[in-house]
């Protein structure tokens, strides 16, 4: 190749390249500006002291739930993220009033979901004031969750004895060790973390196949400490591989990663993310079906909060890995977001209920939220914009 042949090509490259992000700045800046004017439709709908989870849309009615269900900060995280990039007054009026209804859940230790329902919140919102009234709640919400860790186990029980599980640890709690990180290296109680990395430890040891996939449910006897059963509560099959739990794995190894940089949870994250980014069903889109596993493909539902979720956890680890890494991440992770953003799975303005992304699916095998909006859909959709905005343009 000549020398003036490699330079036309090297100025191509460069115009395409620049042209890919304004194309991608500018969508990312139309999605929030869409983002505000959706949730200002959201916020008109909510009832007093609830929390917006989905929409019916037979009923034409928005699905809201008590503080204390696990979804709960995500709306108030969702305005924050959006607050962010707009510095629209109304909406950080709404993202203060959300605040506000979930300070009572800092002393709750009912699950161990605080994480989810305080840190995407209140951690958030710390992020953006600074008000040393939002870290207090953060650090007292760290202590409530630090009361269900389980030294029999090393690990943070999910939920309480029921009649199916005798001590259930789930991958979701991964996500829930953000905030006992963020208060230990914040201040507070150095044994937030420690939890954090002992639960992380032993989910790698019980909760992963060879492959990388990841079991939902590890069912454990506390006075031996041994595992009883690995198990499903919302994906295909106790030995599927559930997409939105696959997503929570990713993410939370992720994170760990960026708290303690031990390779080990890097490695793990790769190969997760490896398991996820070149398995043969996962569509064209990059969004997947509700569960790797899912039978009646390709009629099975998809679910776009695995689809968010999954691409801002890539967003993080292509920050991590080397560049031929680098760019597979940001690469799939773009795909997921153009197909977030088109009219597959994007709803128009004022439809929706208000939310922002459709066909999602909560827990099919329970007959529940199946291709729905769900809040969390838009809160991690609206995280990789961001994340994708911050780091690539």
């Amino acid at each position: 190749m000549t020398r003036k042949l490699i330079v036309g090509a090297l100025l191509l490259a460069s115009q395409t390249g620049l042209a890919q992000t304004q194309d991608m700045r500018k969508l990312i800046d139309s999605e929030f500006q869409f983002a505000a004017k959706q949730y200002k439709v959201l916020d008109k709908s909510i009832p007093a002291g609830l929390t917006p989870q989905s929409f019916n849309a037979k009923t034409n009615k928005l699905i809201a739930f008590d503080i204390k269900w696990w979804c709960s900060g995500f709306y108030s995280g969702s305005l924050w993220y959006i607050f962010e990039q707009t510095k629209d007054a109304e909406i950080k009026k709404d993202a203060e009033k959300a605040l506000k209804i979930l300070e009572p859940n800092q002393t709750y230790t009912g699950n161990h979901d605080l994480g989810f329902m305080m840190y995407c919140s209140f951690g958030n919102a710390f992020r953006l004031t600074g008000k040393p009234e939002y870290k207090a709640i953060i650090q007292r919400s760290a202590e409530s969750l630090s009361t269900r860790y389980r030294p029999e186990i090393a690990s943070i029980q999910s939920w309480n004895k029921n009649k199916y599980f005798n001590c259930p640890v789930i991958i979701d709690n991964m996500m829930n060790l953000e905030m006992l990180n963020w208060a230990s290296d914040n201040g507070g109680d150095k044994k937030f973390k420690e939890i954090a990395v002992k639960h992380a430890n032993t989910t790698i040891v019980n909760h992963f196949r060879p492959d990388f996939s990841s079991y939902h449910v590890v069912d454990y006897d506390l006075s031996t400490g041994k595992v009883l059963r690995k198990a499903t509560w919302q994906g295909a099959a106790n030995t599927s591989a559930w997409a939105r739990g696959q997503g929570w794995a990713l993410y939370g190894y992720t994170m760990m990663y960026r708290f303690t940089k031990d390779s080990k949870y890097l490695d793990q994250a790769n190969g997760i993310a490896n398991f996820i980014l070149n398995h043969p069903n996962l569509p064209a889109d990059k969004i997947p079906y509700w569960d790797f596993d899912a039978p009646f493909m390709p009629f099975s539902k998809r679910d776009a909060s695995a689809g968010a979720l999954i691409a801002s956890a890539l967003l993080e680890l292509s920050q991590y890995v080397a560049e031929k890494e680098k760019n597979n991440y940001k690469s799939a992770a773009e795909i997921m977001i153009n197909s977030l953003s088109g009219e597959a799975y994007k709803a128009k303005l004022g439809e929706n209920g208000g939310f922002i992304l459709k066909h999602s699916t909560g827990a099919l095998p329970l007959d529940s939220e199946i291709d729905v909006p769900l809040v969390y859909a838009d809160y991690y959709y609206l995280e990789a914009l961001a994340r994708y905005k911050k780091w690539y343009l």
